[in-house]
Order: C-alpha cells, then structure tokens, then sequence
C-alpha cells in the first residue's frame, strides 16, 4: 500500500518508536497529543487514539492500535478517530491489529493497559471542559464486573441498582465500602478490591477506611449496619434485571462478507477457509460480539477506510449486542481471528516487505524525523542463562518397571537413551532451600516406563506437599536449566532398564546399547564447562557437522575431530568429555579435511555431512494463560500484560514462552485438580492454542505457588511476601488494602546475594568448586540435600543405597548472617526442612536443629521406623511440622496457630473488643475449652454443619 505524505498527520510522527503507550485525543477533528500524566483519565465526552508498542524478543516492535469513543462522544468526533486509526496504521506500516473501544464495553486488551480500571469522567472538550474538581466529595456507587480485568461503570447511588450477582464499591467521603454480590467468585470480588485501592488512592489521598460488605449478612456488624444506612436501611434485593451489558449473542452463526463498493456482500462457501480471502480486496467476518474486518496487503488506503465504515454500518443495526470492532491486516491476522477459519496455512506467503515502512521512514528522515523506531532493529543473540543456583544438591534414580535405582555419583549424569530418569535437586532459594524433581524420557524408552516415572516422580512431589517444583523433560529437548544442574551430561545408546530389554527382545531389534570396549561416535555441545554435553550418534560419516567436535573411540584407540566451524572453547570441551569419556587414554586429533584413512574406517567411510548448527528452540515472548479443565477438555483465556497480581490462588495458569511452558498450580486449587497439573500442560501442547507449532516434547514445568523457582518468577516483578499469606485471594488482597498496599508477611530477607553462573558471590570456604576434575580419581560428588536423604529413605530400596555418597550435611546458607538475634527471627521453612531429617537422627541432634519459632506436634517417636514403612512417609513427617511465620510473640495460640482470645472480648457487645481479627469468623479464636463449652461440641463438627446452621448457633452466641 503506497503511503504518500498527506496521509500523514503531523501529531502521528515519531509515533511507534519504542516500547510504551501514547494516547491522542480527538480536539477539533485532529489528533492532539495527551500528556503523559493524564493517560488512563478519559472523558465521556471525547474520542482518543491509543497507540501500544511491544518490543518483541525478535528484535522486531509491535503495534496494536485503538480508538476509545466516550458514550457522549459526537458522530463526527467518533468517525474521525476510526479514519486517525487507519493513518495511524498506515505511517507504521500497514501491520498494527486496529480495534475499536466503546466505553463500558472495552476490549481485555485495552483495559490491561491500564490496570486496575479506567473511570471515565463526565464531560469532554467539545462541551468546553465543564468538569471542574468539585469541592464537597460526591458519594458514588460503582458496579465492578471482571476476572482478569474489571470492567467499572458508575451507576445511581439507590438500592435499586444492588443485585447479587455483582459487586459494588460504595465511594462516601471518610469510607469505602466494596458490597460482594452473594453469586459472585472469589476471584471477582479480589479484582475489585484493586479497583477500591485504586479510588483511595486517587481520590482520597490514600487515607480513608476501607470496609467489606458481605451479601446477606444481617445487621449485627456495625460495618454492614453502616453501609445499609446509607440506602435507608436494610432491605432484600431485588433480582437482577438483564440490562444492555448483559446481552449476549446466542449461537450467532459466523458469516464473511465481501466489501464491494461501500457495502457488505455476503460470501457463499460451504466452510470457513484462508483461500476464501483475496489479498486486492477487505472483507467483513461478523462473529456477533466480535466483528472482524480484515484488510488484503494490497488494498489502498481509501479502500480500508471503506471497509472500517462498512463495519461501523453492520453493527450499528437493530437487536445486536455492543461488538467490538477488530482490524486486521493480511499476514498479521490475531490468534482469534486464524481460529474461525477450519483451515488456516502455518505460514502464507505474503510478499512482506519493509518497502511501506521504508517509504513513511524516508519521508520522515528528510524532515528531521528520527525513524529509527520504524524500522526493525536488530535481535539480541544472548547466551540463554539458567536463572537457577547450580551449587545445589542432585540425586538420579534410573527408573527399572515400577521401581527406582539409585545411582552411584560417579553415573549420574551418563543417561542411557532407551531409559527413563528421576533427578531430584534440591539449591539455595531466596530464603529457603527450594527443591525440583524432574523426569527425563530418552528417546528410545518405553511408554510403560514413561508413566511410571511420571508416577513415581508425581509421588515424591505429593509426599513434600507440592513444596517442590516439578518438570518433565524429553531427550534432545533439554531446557538450560537441566544442563547447568548437571554440568557435564553424556547420552549413551540403548538401554538398562528391564522395559527396554523385553521391548528389543520381542521386536528383535539388535541391541545397540554402549560399550566402552565397542566403536562409538560421539558428538561435543555447550557452552562451558558449566554447561557441555557429549551425545552418542549412528557411527557413520554423516553424523558429523563442520559446527562440532567429536570424540570416536574402538577399544584403546581414541579420536578427537574438529569441524572447521568450532573455536579453541568448543575444542577445549572435547578434552573435559574426554576425561570422562576415556580417561587415561592418548587421543588422536583429527582436524576436518586432513583425517587419517583409519578415522573413515572406523566411520565406514566418507559421505555428506551437515555443517550447520543444530538450533534449538529460541525462547519467545510469554504469554500468561488461566486455565479451566473439566471432563478432560481443557479451556484457555489469554491475560495481557500480565502481572504476578493476576495469579490467583485459587486457580491454575500456563506460561508459555514456546521453548518451556510453566503450569502455575495456586494453594487453594484441590489436591485432585493439582495432580492433573502434568495433563493440563501436555492438552496445552496438544491443542496449539497461539498456532505456534509448539513441539510435544516441549519441556514442562509444574510450580507450585509459595515455591516458585529463580527461572520461572523472572516474568515478573516478583514479591515473594504475596504468595506467601494465607487465605484466599479476597481476603489475601483485603489485608494489603486494609494495610496501605503491603503484604503483613515476616519473612527474613536474603542475606547471601546468589550468582546464577554457578558460584555464590560471596567467598564462601565451604562452597565446592563446580568445575569439573580432570582427574577420574576426582570426580566431583555433592552432598545430598538432608530433605533429599529423608526422601530417599522412603522411596529407595535399602539396599541400592550409595555408600560413596557422603553423609547428610546441613548446609549452612547465610555464612554472613546478623547479630545472634536477627538469626532467631529468619527462621524459616528450610528450617522446617532440617528439622524433618533430625526427626531420622538422634533426639540431641533434633533439639539442636529445631528453631524456636517452629512448632513440633506431637513429638516424633524416637525409635528408627523402618525404611520401606509407608507410614513413616515423608508425608506424614512435614504433617506433624506446624510452621508459624506470622503470630505474634506472647500471644496464646490453638493447635491452628491462631491466637486466641476469651468470649467475652469477642463477643459483638463486648464493650473491649478486639481489633484485627476477622469479624465473619469470630469463633475462630475461642479456645478449643471455650469452644467446646459455649457451641456443646468440637471445631471440626461444627464446621461440618450447614452455613445456615451455623450462623443461627453464632448469633445465639452474639459471635454473629
């Protein structure tokens, strides 16, 4: 599309250079920029253009842009905005996703940009600014709809306009009250919680009290008697009314139009298919609350403007709902709109050229304009890091049928391809001892030894209560992580396992697994000595490439080979594999294009062979998913721009950055949905959901909220105090709101900063040295976690134990840590962890480990349980550690860690009552004595009764 100069408006350049947002308000029929302190405030009265920039990990930027039209926003100010989107488009180049925003009916996209809400103003400039500040505060009454973003609109402040499926936020001048409708989710009503943050913040100064209004509960809470004095006293609700916003579109068929001349001509076609679309013309595909206009990359300028007012005509007509409105352009077509079509090509070969954007950028350069940012830039080729402490622990077991052996130190990082693998690994976190336990399927293992290890590997994860990280990883798909824990890793042909034996015998394949005295090729990778691989390959001439070296041995007789492509780091690798591979032995270096007759004799001879790098999948920009997965079928809803905020404890999220895919599993999600977390990862492979082609093998991780690894929170900016409160996520985001937006977490701060290259980066005597011996006298060993050992003895067949292994050490992890004091106060759930393995030691040891903040109930017996006694599972160890991090000190606690205060205080009449509890829940902190006298039976019987039921008792009780 040919883009000439006055197309342009003078405001759009420069538009679209670097990563950010950049808004323009509509004054006059121009676009007028707004200043940077105003974006996210918008006036009912006005039409805007907001221009969103991503910088790809490509190198590459993107553009979505939007135009936002107020709800007294005029005709004419409205078309010029929807014709200033398409100019926009077209000086960036023709590629940006264009959608058009109705005020209370904006897209998720567009309100991400700007969390937690917008709240559009009254007024605008065509009414000449009448929305001067008033002087008295206006009490207000807001209705707040959303999961993931919220959707806020102002509504009459009366009854009339409360119902039970939604929330409201009551704005008074000294108080704000969030009222949660009794139908609405948890999740709902902690969204809205940002929204009341959002309002004190803005226009209280910060400094108001925040109240929450439970639906149905009656007046005896002098917070809820407040809140319904406000209507004139408390009344039941009426039910809701359907309103305009609660229109949905019911099985609207999905139809494509041709634009022709101005109008919308239907296309007759049995099914929906990519070669419907001609790239010289636009068309209209009307999903009912999404309309679609798609733009063929050599339409002119005049023609998309057509198209754009073609869709504004279609949606404008009588018993539709508000539609969106989406622009696409050929070749940069949005997920969404690939997923209507029953075929869609993985890839179309559009003649893209940068030729639209040179022009506009030539253009701009003879004004002056600096054009850098409409041009790709260059991608950032950086060595992927492992974002992970590799000083740690490791333990492998090789899995054998349903059993697991241990692997002497010496083997284990030599896997075999036709074997499957459990490595457990367990490293310094931020300020706790952090734990992954992976699985590892060679290519030629069996699927019945796939599942076991997965099921054994599910197990080990279960009996630590889902405290360790988990992945599950395929041979030749490797992520970084897993080559920097183990350093120095060798793949071997064939197998050990009793799966794959019986597997070749029935075939009657030939067995082809390793032998030190056979002839094996093998081929060198990585980037260090911290990260290298030898990797057996066919034994032929073809398996080389002129990017590797390679070690080949016959018996005694040893050959290194360079290819012509590898530098003096990667031949230096060869020596360190070598090392291990054939110790003590003389090699023979062979440089590519001058090899000896007897290094293709053993090859078989010269043939072809490759001479470029093998790649591996590059990591992309992520995307955060949540996740609902019922009867097997699984269900996916993009959140953009995400932030650690939008993990809600109740639910499970997938990040995907293409090379690894993370499935975020939170506290509060049932034990039966967590062990699925493993199915809802590989249903997410499967079903391609962002049309990228993600291979199966790709690697999964399963993280646990409260014990996210390094590799996995580097998406955000993590606080790790947040996932670490109790509750849910209402009454978790409740507390920061109630607090001034801190979570009341006592959690030590880390004391020895951790290099993820390998080392600490504090000198530390008793840190081993991580690069590996030459000597195969010295090969390096670590130590085994002490929770590891604890593991191991409920998993590990006695008497497969390695005795090489040294004995548990309690690692001390913070060698420059504070006064003897502060040291009290850090204990933390590693301690807990050291604990555990004292309770498989002598009781002296166990006293000298156990800190004081920790709980130990009831004492754990003192004879030796037996190693393969399920009872004495690692289970039921952590069960009996109580860990407190939040009490206070001094105060009583019941056998929940609550404190607990007497009847009298917390009785709603008591003239002393007390503050910071949770006034729903003031049973909660009568003693176990009290409890049993004042309700006639125990705790846990009475929480087995009805809500109705034990309400009434409470009230009786004047605890309600």
């Amino acid at each position: 599309m040919a883009v000439s100069m006055r197309d342009l408006d003078p405001a759009f350049q420069g538009a679209g250079q670097k990563a950010g947002i950049e808004i323009w308000r509509i004054e006059n029929f121009r676009p007028v920029p707004v200043l940077k302190s105003s974006y996210g405030k918008f006036f009912t009265g006005d039409s805007y253009v907001i221009l969103k920039t991503t910088a790809l990990k490509s190198g590459a930027l993107r553009h979505d842009i939007h135009y936002w039209l107020g709800k007294d926003t005029t005709q004419d100010e409205a078309g010029v905005a929807a014709v200033k989107t398409v100019e926009l488009d077209a000086a960036l180049g023709g590629r940006a996703v264009q959608y058009r925003e109705m005020q209370g009916h904006e897209t998720e996209k567009f309100l991400s940009y700007f969390k937690p809400c917008i709240i559009p103003q009254e007024g605008g400039v065509a009414s000449g600014f009448k929305h001067v500040q008033e002087e008295e505060h206006k009490t207000r009454l807001f209705v707040c709809r959303g999961k993931h973003v919220v959707h806020v609109k102002e509504v009459p402040f009366a009854r009339s306009s409360l119902n039970h499926d939604d929330i409201f936020i009551l704005d008074t001048k000294s108080k704000i009250f969030q009222f949660n409708g009794s139908n609405s989710s948890i999740q709902e009503r902690a969204k809205a919680l940002e929204v009341v943050q959002y309002i004190k913040d803005t226009y209280h100064d910060g400094k108001c009290e925040v109240a929450a209004i439970e639906d149905g509960k009656l007046m005896a809470d002098a917070e809820t008697g407040e809140f319904w004095g406000f209507f004139g006293g408390f009344a039941p609700l009426p039910r809701k009314t359907a309103s305009e916003e609660d229109k949905t579109v019911e099985s609207h068929p999905t139809k494509l139009l041709s634009v022709e001349k101005g109008q919308a001509e239907p296309v007759e076609a049995d099914s929906l298919t990519r070669e419907l679309l001609d790239t010289n013309k636009c068309y209209i595909l009307d999903c009912g609350l999404e309309v679609f206009a798609w733009m063929g990359r050599n339409t002119s300028l005049d023609k998309r403007k057509t198209a754009s007012g073609a869709a504004e005509e279609l949606i404008r007509g009588s018993n539709r709902p508000k539609s969106h409105i989406i622009r696409v352009i050929e070749g940069f077509e949005t997920v969404v709109f690939r997923s209507k079509f029953e075929s869609w090509p993985q890839a179309i070969n559009v003649a893209v050229t940068e030729d639209g954007r040179g022009k506009v950028a030539a253009l701009l350069q003879r004004q002056g304009v600096n054009v850098k940012g409409l041009l790709k830039t260059a991608p950032v080729k950086e060595e992927p890091q492992p974002y992970i402490d590799c000083t740690g622990n490791l333990q492998v077991l090789r899995v054998n049928g349903q059993d697991k052996i241990l692997l002497p130190a010496s083997d284990q990082s030599k896997f075999y391809s036709g074997d499957c693998y459990i490595f457990q690994y367990s490293y310094p976190g931020e300020d706790k001892e952090e734990y992954l336990i992976g699985t590892w399927f060679g290519k030629q293992s069996v699927e019945e030894e796939r599942v076991s290890a997965v099921s054994l590997a599910s197990k080990m994860v279960e009996s630590m209560k889902f405290m360790a990280a988990q992945a599950c990883i395929h041979e030749g798909s490797e992520p970084i992580q897993f080559f920097s824990i183990f350093q120095s890793f060798i793949v071997l042909k064939g197998g050990l396992s009793d799966g794959y034996k019986n597997y070749i015998a029935q075939k009657e394949i030939p067995d082809e697994t390793y032998s030190e005295d056979g002839v094996a090729l093998f081929r060198v990778q990585g980037s260090g000595p911290d990260n290298m691989q030898a990797i057996q390959v066919e034994t032929v001439a073809s398996s080389l490439n002129s990017s590797y070296c390679y070690i080949l041995h016959s018996g005694s007789t040893v050959f290194t080979w360079a290819g012509n492509l590898t530098s003096p780091d990667d031949q230096e690798l060869v020596e360190r594999q070598l090392d291990i591979i054939k110790p003590n032995l003389q090699s023979k270096p062979q440089k590519e294009g001058s090899e000896s007759e007897q290094f293709w004799e053993l090859l078989g001879g010269k043939s072809e062979y490759p001479s470029q790098k093998i790649s591996r999948e590059p990591e992309g920009d992520p995307h955060l998913f949540s996740c609902t997965f019922s009867k097997g079928n699984l269900k996916v809803m993009e959140i953009y721009n995400f932030t650690q905020d939008d993990l809600m404890t109740e639910d499970i999220f997938i990040l995907d950055c293409h090379s690894d895919i993370f499935v975020w599993v939170g506290q509060q999600v049932d034990t039966k949905n967590k062990l699925q977390a493993l199915t809802i990862g590989e249903k997410f492979l499967e079903h391609n959901f962002l049309f990228e082609n993600l291979s199966r093998e790709t690697p999964i991780y399963i993280v646990m909220e409260g014990s996210e690894p390094p590799f996995f929170t580097r998406f955000f900016t993590w606080d790790s105090t947040k996932s670490t409160m109790h509750g849910n996520s209402f009454q978790r985001k409740l507390t920061i709101v109630k607090n001034g937006g801190t979570p009341i977490v006592d959690k030590p701060k880390r004391r020895t900063p951790v290099s993820y290259g390998g080392r600490s980066s504090v000198p530390d005597k008793s840190q081993r040295s991580r690069s590996m011996s030459f000597s195969p006298d010295r090969v390096r060993v670590r130590g085994r976690s002490p929770a590891f050992n604890a593991l191991a003895a409920t998993f590990e067949n006695p008497n497969a134990r390695n005795l090489s292994t040294p004995p548990p050490m309690v690692r001390k992890l913070y060698p420059k840590s504070g006064t003897p004091d502060s040291a009290t106060k850090s204990a933390t759930k590693s301690s807990a962890i050291a604990a555990l393995t004292a309770t498989f030691e002598p009781p002296k040891a166990r006293e000298a480990i156990i800190p004081r903040s920790v709980k130990v109930s009831p004492p754990a017996p003192k004879s030796t349980p037996e190693p393969n006694s399920k009872e004495n599972s690692i289970s039921s160890r952590l069960e009996s550690l109580t860990i407190q991090e939040d009490v206070k000190e001094d105060e009583p606690e019941d056998e929940e860690g609550l404190p607990i205060y007497p009847y009298e205080r917390l009785k709603i009449t008591s003239t002393d009552h007390v503050s910071e509890i949770d006034v729903t829940k003031r049973e909660t902190y009568l003693s176990s004595e009290e409890f049993k006298e004042k309700f006639g039976m125990k705790k846990d019987a009475f929480y087995k009764l009805p809500k109705w039921k034990q309400n009434k008792l409470k009230m009786a009780l004047q605890l309600f």
